[in-house]
């Protein structure tokens, strides 16, 4: 969606708020299996001594896949937004958003900011034990049954130990 800023590229102090869903189908993640609700972005663009900034935040509940244990879970992610858009590009900073026709594409800076906010790696809980590399078992739910295996590293100074 283009949100015109006309009314306030000339005048400083002056806003224009935003409050509307933004398209997730481009939004992939190899943890999100799928979006619970629609990514919600709510918040404004203002003038701040000619200088253009968008500030709000973004949410969408999401129903994600455990790194560790692999079980599904469901989490709300919020995305602060914090934007500067300019008219001139440039390449000292790529994070800078280009005014197109006295407008900027919402969904565009939206996307941006959650696709850089999130996690690199999702987890059910912080305490999650994850899966056995041997025997399978999740961690959570059950002990494992394998044996300890020792470090082939080490396995020659197990030779000098007396095995009585």
């Amino acid at each position: 969606m283009l949100l015109d800023l006309r009314e306030i590229i000339e005048v400083p102090g002056k806003r224009i708020g935003f409050d509307r869903d933004i398209e997730s189908d481009n939004l992939v993640f190899d943890s999100v299996k799928v979006f619970l609700s629609p990514l919600h972005a709510e918040g404004s663009v203002y003038n701040e001594a000619g200088v253009l900034r968008l500030s709000g935040e973004a949410r969408a509940d999401l129903l994600c896949i455990c790194d560790r244990c692999g079980e599904e879970f469901e989490s709300e992610k919020v995305t602060k937004l914090d934007a500067v858009i300019t008219e001139e590009p440039s390449d000292d900073d790529p994070e800078l958003f280009i005014l197109h026709d006295d407008g900027i594409d919402l969904d565009e800076v939206v996307s941006t900011c959650f696709i850089l906010d999130m996690e690199t790696k999702f987890l059910c809980r912080e305490d999650c034990r994850g899966i056995c590399p041997g025997c399978g078992v999740d961690l959570n739910k059950g002990t494992c049954t394998c044996k300890k295996q020792i470090d082939p590293r080490f396995a020659v100074l197990e030779q000098l130990l007396d095995k009585d």
